[in-house]
């Protein structure tokens, strides 16, 4: 069966726009593999998109994405503008209360309608001025 990838990365943005990990987990196959500068470790299978959907969302409760998707044959390119407010622990980050808002990508490969691969790139240091621990540029 031909899955529609781009409906189906446009509807995993909208399950992490209304912070439901349950569904957010849904869209990942078994064997996933994922790969993001902002973890130290390869996450492996539903449960690390769990933990780590689950820490995102409990780190910025009112995080929302906008979002491009550029899909070609099994892949889609995600480039996403994400912001929310800091109101838990994030790479060690204490929350702050700011409102932080930073960019990234997210490339992902689907097989038989859910996600296999995924590579997470993001501006990490946008991430550390928004909270106040790189100084800001310009």
């Amino acid at each position: 069966m031909k899955h529609n990838i781009k409906s189906l990365t446009q509807q995993l943005t909208d399950a992490w726009n209304q912070h439901d990990v349950d569904k957010i987990v849904s869209f990942y196959a078994p064997a996933y593999v994922g790969i993001d500068v902002g973890q130290a470790r390869t996450q492996r299978g539903p449960e690390d998109i769990r933990r780590s959907s689950s820490h995102f969302i409990q780190a910025f409760p009112d995080v929302y994405f906008a979002s491009d998707i550029v899909a070609q044959g099994d892949r889609t390119a995600l480039i996403w503008l994400m912001r929310g407010t800091h109101q838990g622990p994030l790479m060690r980050v204490p929350p702050t209360g700011r409102v932080v808002e930073f960019r990234g990508v997210s490339i992902l490969t689907f097989e038989q309608g859910q996600v296999i691969h995924g590579l997470y790139i993001w501006d990490m240091a946008a991430f550390l001025r928004a909270v106040g621990l790189l100084p800001e540029l310009g």
